[in-house]
């Protein structure tokens, strides 16, 4: 009976009170699983059964796992000087079941208005590239590393990338959405997000186009696509949409000859 099971818990970690000078400690991830759970209603397997089968297997919804995490991030003033200048934060969007995950750097001025990651012309060109890969915007995660936009100066126009202290600050949340959601693969847009992913610093040029790793996921590092607003060069979206190609290959999705042999 799941009853037994948590009866079996909890006198386990009254054991450990009991003879530990530290208490039981658990990770907010944890936490919110166990939270999560939804007791079992089906009858025990037979007695004869291995302990693989006999072991209860949580039905866990990852939405409602990233709940709590999406409220502390609405209400996190660790940076201060950003939670005074943001119209709201900027969590993340899609599929929390999704195989594939998006991570840039931070909100834009579009991203701060609407609370939605990639929204503005950046936004818009990678539902594109989603598209041209037969994904939808639903099908897959988005996220930033810092989820406020970065303060400019008052008067000033355009973005900034945030600093390796922001980053440092606010990565926590995002290690947390990725523990959650578990991709298949990750794809990082842009050096800073590499930078804010890894705590890595490297050129575009040597970063991009081969594989590398997150906690063992596989993770493809690619040009933001503000980069190719900058910069209209068939080669380098080209190069971006080779990117993509290894993405597809890596989740073994099925890709056409037009898609083979597609620019941006």
């Amino acid at each position: 009976m799941p009853e037994q099971a948590l009866d079996f818990v909890i006198a386990a970690l009254e054991k450990i009170r009991q003879t530990n000078d530290h208490l039981p400690r658990a990770s907010r991830t944890a936490v919110a699983r166990l939270e999560a759970t939804v007791p079992v209603a089906a009858p025990l397997r037979e007695v004869h059964a291995s302990p693989t089968e006999r072991r209860l297997q949580p039905a866990l919804n990852k939405a409602k796992l990233l709940e709590p995490i999406r409220e502390r991030v609405r209400a996190c003033t660790k940076c201060a000087h950003l939670a005074c200048s943001r119209t709201q934060t900027v969590f993340g969007v899609g599929n929390p079941d999704a195989h594939l995950m998006f991570i840039g750097e931070a909100p834009g001025v579009d991203e701060d208005k609407q609370g939605e990651p990639f929204v503005g012309r950046a936004g818009q060109l990678l539902t594109r590239i989603l598209k041209a890969m037969n994904f939808a915007r639903e099908d897959v995660y988005i996220a930033n590393i810092l989820k406020c936009r970065p303060d400019t100066p008052q008067g000033s126009f355009g973005n900034r990338a945030p600093t390796p202290k922001e980053m440092q600050t606010c990565r926590p949340y995002l290690v947390e959405q990725i523990e959650i959601i578990q991709p298949k693969v990750l794809v990082a847009l842009g050096a800073v997000a590499v930078e804010g992913l890894l705590g890595m610093r490297g050129t575009m040029r040597e970063l991009r186009g081969r594989w590398h790793a997150y906690n063992g996921i596989p993770l493809m590092i690619t040009y933001h696509p503000a980069y190719l607003l900058r910069n209209q060069a068939p080669s380098e979206k080209r190069k971006v949409w080779e990117d993509m190609l290894q993405v597809l290959e890596r989740l073994d999705q099925p890709i056409t000859e037009r898609q083979r042999n597609y620019f941006l």
